[in-house]
Formats: structure tokens, C-alpha cells, sequence
């Protein structure tokens, strides 16, 4: 496998397909000694995931009460 010009390499079907980047996925880089490693970037999705999951204990809502707000109920 080549580096172009622009610093562009393919990354293959079979390392895409296995770690789920699909086309447009954000990817971060990270120096490892001599080597570089690519992974999927986490998505402000996961962020907000991760915060409810440090923070469950202070929501103290009902699966009913949640409900109800976003029907716009009282």
C-alpha cells in the first residue's frame, strides 16, 4: 500500500467492514512509539451517552414522567 501525495491511503474493505467506518466516519490518529494507529472517533452521541451513565443516580424520573414531557403533558 502507497501513500499519494495528499497523504491518502485506502484503508481496505475487510479492516472498514470489521471497525464499522463507513464513508464520511470520523477517524482520530494517535502516535504509538513508531507507529500510528487510526479508530473510529468517538461521536458526540457517545459523549452524551457516557455523561448519563457517570450521572444515572441524580435522575430520578420515571419512565412515565418522561413520557409524559414529551407529550406535552402537565
Amino acid at each position: 500500500m502507497r501513500i499519494t501525495s495528499k497523504g491518502q491511503v485506502t484503508i481496505p474493505k475487510e479492516m472498514r467492514d470489521r471497525t464499522g467506518l463507513l464513508p464520511g466516519a470520523e477517524v482520530e490518529f494517535t502516535l504509538d512509539e513508531d507507529s500510528v494507529r487510526l479508530r473510529p472517533a468517538p461521536s458526540r452521541g457517545d459523549d452524551l451517552v457516557e455523561h448519563l451513565r457517570r450521572h444515572r443516580d441524580e435522575f430520578t424520573m420515571s419512565t412515565e414522567e418522561i413520557m409524559a414531557l414529551t407529550r406535552g403533558e402537565d
